[in-house]
């Protein structure tokens, strides 16, 4: 321990430090102990409210609730929310909002708050309806009752319509009203509990129209309705009217006049003249044409009217008669009558008819017998010779005085008539001509001594008796695509077989006979064949429709002449063919068919143009070569034990294949060019076609 000098003299004093002695409190002692107080609750609650304020104030989203209309009172009823200012702090989730406003309906709806800070939502809250007092005024604004109102097409009632609730928007508002005018317009509500008034305008639909007549009184009458007597300023609605004004003793005046509503009008005065005398003219006999000064009025009986006072020459003329020429005056509102017989004009005719006990008619009244001397007007005249059995003659003659005329007739029998109306030569619906046969008694088929006889060509005594028309071309393409136009011939070695003029190939049985029903249909012919479910279940032997031509016909067709000689071929009975008879076989088919006409050339490998070579004895072309022809008969085996005559065979009942005749370009031996040659089949190809034919009756 160092000591510290003190000068003399100095202030600073210094303290000395002595010792004393410490001894520890007593165990026993008094202690300090901390009492929670209620002030410490209220501490606790602070400091908890402050924590919570700033968890939410840290996790809340501001949200501003756009509303329409924006005064509406918002209400949040589900969830906690706090405003500041225009916003909210709404934490994430659903929240139920409530609005309220005049003019609206109250809004409830569901509210959706994302993470996202800061958000807008819009509800738009729905207007009440509006209210409308709506009247209807007329051009001087002063109201009209009645009047039906309509709002967009719907009837709203009569006018005035007060209170009427209506949605907000526009709407087209329309008036009607007898005699005015309709109107239209477009209201707008505002709705929202507001109250409007509407006013709509009608026009009136009417002008008025001043009548004047000299002399006064006389009826107004206007599209057949009195309106009034002149003097008159009437009300007339718009529109056309026809306008009479009449009065008793006076010609009625007429007029066609247009209103136009809210145009007036003064109409001149109409001067009325005297009415005119009533005249009803007859003739004995009627129908004669009548001239009144000059001018044709008709034929009697005739009602004519004619101004009174003067005096009208009247002509009746009448062919066969003299002119009758009278004068008449008439007075006015006065009625005659004038019967005028006319004097007739005649001629003697000299009538010669055969049969003589024919009986004459002239203009349908029984004259007696046809062979006289008759008296006749100097007229056109229908006259007829009628003979029981025969048929009627019928001609107009016309007598002509100081000439001497004759009417000879030859009466014909119904049997005459009808073989003179039938046509040899038709024309079907399809463009085929058909040229008509008389047929008789013939043997078809050929004797075994014949060289490139079939077995199946047993000779047969047939008699075809009923006359029958054949087509003379076999049917082409074009014709055969009128009735199916998507069929195609094909083609044969590289050439077409499907020109317009070839001959249609590639057709079964059954495709020619639809097209044979097709042709009777396009002429209203009954239909030979009788097609069920697309196939053929029988046939209609009584038609005159349109078919096959049956193996008898086509052979008979074929191979005979008029002067009753029979042929092998189609051509005659030499073999082989001479150049040019026909399209068989030829050099040109060498490279794909096994047998043909060695030397023989027809220029064509596959088929021709129909008509390419010279017809036959009875004018049918292409009856040997081009193509080979469905048949209408069923094939069948022919037997030659029966020495039966058949008459116009038709072929078996029933069976599978149906009878093809005549040679093709594909053949070229003696076997298949002779007309007595029978083929059979069910298959299209493309050397068979078909030709029509049909009964005359």
């Amino acid at each position: 321990m160092q000591d510290k000098h003190v000068e003399p003299g100095h202030d600073d004093a210094v303290e000395i430090i002595t010792p004393v002695d410490f001894s520890p409190p007593p165990k026993g002692g008094r202690q300090i102990k901390w009492r929670p107080r209620w002030y410490h609750a209220l501490v606790l609650l602070a400091l908890s409210l402050a924590v919570a304020a700033g968890w939410f104030v840290l996790t809340a989203r501001s949200v501003f609730i756009d509303t329409d209309p924006p005064l509406a009172d918002i209400q949040i009823t589900d969830g906690f929310a706090v405003r500041i200012g225009p916003r909210y702090l709404m934490r994430p989730g659903t929240y139920q909002v409530d609005l309220s406003a005049y003019g609206y309906f109250d809004s409830s709806s569901e509210l959706q708050i994302s993470e996202e800070q800061a958000q807008t939502r819009a509800i738009a809250m729905q207007p009440r309806p509006g209210y409308a007092d709506i009247r209807v005024l007329d051009a001087q604004y002063q109201p009209l009752t009645g009047a039906r109102l309509l709002l967009d097409g719907v009837d709203i009632g009569a006018a005035p319509v007060q209170a009427l609730e209506l949605p907000p928007g526009d709407y087209t508002l329309q008036a009607e009203m007898s005699r005015y005018l309709n109107a239209s317009q477009t209201i707008s509500i505002e709705g929202r509990l507001a109250e409007q008034e509407f006013d709509i305008t009608l026009d009136p639909a009417w002008a008025h129209v001043e009548f004047r007549s000299d002399p006064p009184g006389a009826d107004i009458i206007a599209n057949g309705e009195l309106l009034g007597v002149t003097p008159a300023r009437l009300e007339m609605l718009q529109g056309a009217y026809e306008v009479t004004i009449k009065r008793a003793g006076f010609k009625a005046w007429q007029d066609d006049l247009q209103i136009i509503a809210g145009q007036d009008q003064q109409l001149p005065e109409v001067s009325l003249e005297q009415a005119d005398g009533l005249v009803f003219i007859r003739s004995e006999p009627g129908n004669a044409n009548v001239t009144i000064n000059g001018e044709f009025r008709g034929q009697t009986p005739l009602e004519v009217s004619l101004p009174p006072g003067q005096q009208h020459e009247l002509r009746l003329f009448r062919t066969g008669f003299e002119t009758a020429v009278q004068r008449i005056t008439t007075s006015a509102e006065q009625e005659s009558d004038i019967t005028v017989a006319l004097t007739p004009v005649t001629n003697l005719v000299r009538v010669i008819a055969d049969p003589p006990d024919a009986e004459l008619f002239v203009d349908g009244r029984a004259m007696g017998a046809a062979n006289q001397t008759v008296e006749l007007l100097a007229a056109n005249q229908r006259i007829e010779i009628r003979k029981e059995g025969y048929v009627a003659y019928t001609t107009n003659f016309t007598s002509r005085p100081g000439l001497d005329q004759e009417i000879r007739v030859q009466l014909k029998t119904e049997e005459q008539a009808r073989l003179e109306s039938i046509e040899p030569v038709i024309t079907s619906a399809g463009g085929q001509t058909l040229t008509l046969m008389y047929p008789g008694a013939y043997t078809m088929g050929s004797s075994r001594r014949e060289p490139g006889r079939r077995a199946n060509e047993t000779l047969r005594d047939v008699i075809l008796e009923r006359p029958f028309y054949l087509s003379l071309n076999l049917v082409t393409n074009e014709q055969f695509k009128r009735f199916r136009p998507d069929h195609a011939s094909g083609v044969l070695q590289g050439q077409s077989l499907d020109l317009p003029q070839q001959p249609v190939v590639q057709v079964s049985w059954l495709d020619a006979v639809m097209y044979a029903n097709w042709l009777s249909e396009q002429e209203g012919l009954q239909p030979f064949y009788i097609i069920e479910d697309g196939q053929v279940s029988g046939f209609d032997a009584s038609s005159t429709g349109y078919r096959l031509p049956t193996e008898a016909e086509w052979e008979w067709a074929a191979r005979t002449d008029d002067a009753g000689n029979s042929y092998r071929f189609p051509w005659g009975d030499t073999w082989p063919p001479e150049a040019g008879l026909g399209n068989f076989a030829d050099e040109s088919t060498s490279a794909f068919l096994g047998q043909y006409l060695r030397g023989y050339d027809d220029r064509y490998a596959g088929t021709a143009n129909v008509g390419s070579f010279p017809p036959n004895a009875r004018g049918f072309f292409d009856m040997g070569g081009n193509v080979s022809e469905w048949m209408h008969d069923v094939y069948g085996a022919v037997s030659g034990l029966s020495s039966v005559t058949e008459t116009d065979p038709l072929g078996p009942e029933e069976g599978r294949y149906r009878t093809i005749k005549g040679s093709a370009w594909s053949h070229g031996s003696i076997v298949e060019l002779r007309a007595s040659y029978r083929d059979f089949g069910e298959e299209p190809r493309n050397d068979l076609g078909f030709r029509v034919a049909r009964y005359l009756e």
